[in-house]
């Protein structure tokens, strides 16, 4: 299911969400434990766990970068800055072993690397479901796919690059 993509204030914020047949123990530990948040984010992972704490994102050049970590309730909320923008992951009970996900990102400003953030995030969601569920999921098609369908978005918007 594609963001919802709402205009703000100021800036813009997408709402990412998932339902998945797996408990919140399970999901939480996808967002928060490193050997299972490699599996869907392979950039990623915790430093220090907690408000005030860090996530590490590597993208391999040979230069880590520190994200603080903003908001953090045990098994419920995770949330942190993406550069100018902001991340954040809420997990909820729907039911006995069912859960919410949900993801909310806070867009400062629309340029031309929003709709490519947008299909990522797309794609870590089903990633995240897929690898619950123990099934299969082509990443690069799928993100070329909701890539496209992002700008159209943005551009039904009348969002102009800035």
């Amino acid at each position: 299911m594609r963001a919802e993509l709402t205009q703000q204030e100021k800036g813009y914020k997408a709402v990412f969400e998932r339902r998945l047949e797996h408990g919140t123990g399970e999901v939480w530990s996808m967002l928060t434990d490193n050997s299972r948040l490699q599996q869907w984010f392979d950039e990623l992972r915790m430093g220090e766990s907690g408000k005030g704490g860090k996530l590490i994102f590597d993208s391999g050049n040979g230069a880590a970068e520190e994200l603080e970590i903003t908001d953090y309730e045990e098994g419920r909320v995770f949330a942190f800055q993406w550069w100018a923008d902001h991340v954040r992951f809420e997990v909820e009970e729907e039911g006995t072993g069912t859960s919410v996900l949900r993801l909310i990102e806070t867009i400062q400003r629309i340029t031309p690397q929003t709709a490519k953030d947008l299909a990522g995030w797309h794609v870590c969601l089903d990633a995240i479901g897929a690898i619950l569920d123990d099934e299969g999921l082509d990443r690069e098609s799928e993100w070329q796919h909701w890539h496209e369908e992002y700008k159209r978005l943005l551009t039904s918007m009348t969002v102009e690059f800035e």
